[in-house]
């Protein structure tokens, strides 16, 4: 009969880290694409009005953005609520030139389906809104939706 013997050797076996820097490129690529930045510097403070039928829009590449709210920085400011196209106050008469910009950003196929969002606070006076609508409508805007946050149905 045989006799099996073990080895008597008991040293730190390595670990191979050869794949190693493969793994670490690999998660690092995973992450530089699935990771968003952060487009626009918020400058107005937008508390969202509640909603009890609130949908998510689809494909959020075709959504151009208009914040309405108080300035957050209200000592330099003021009180009083303002328009903000990606960085920086406008007003009502700019809002047209803006939404040319954003269309022109767009391939020629995706510009009928752009979509503004309207991101107002909900303590915005409802005259300030339609006159938003008012300057998409002369600027050709037409699909235009209102951000809500999901809430309870008050009875």
């Amino acid at each position: 009969m045989a006799v099996i013997r073990k080895s008597s050797k008991s040293g730190n076996q390595k670990l191979n880290t050869s794949s190693l820097p493969d793994i670490v490129f690999m998660l690092l690529f995973f992450f530089m694409v699935s990771t968003s930045m952060k487009e626009v510097t918020m400058i107005v403070k937008v508390m969202l009005p509640e909603a009890t039928e609130v949908t998510k829009l689809e494909n959020k590449s075709l959504v151009s953005y208009i914040y309405v709210g108080k300035p957050s920085q209200s000592k330099k400011f003021g009180s009083e609520p303002r328009i903000q196209l990606n960085d920086s106050f406008a007003t009502v008469d700019e809002i047209g030139n803006y939404i040319l910009q954003e269309r022109e950003k767009r391939n020629e196929s995706d510009r009928p389906k752009m979509t503004v969002s309207i991101k107002a606070d909900s303590d915005v006076q409802m005259g300030t809104i339609t006159d938003i609508k008012q300057a998409l409508r002369k600027a050709q805007a037409l699909k235009i939706s209102y951000a809500a946050r999901r809430g309870a149905i008050k009875k």
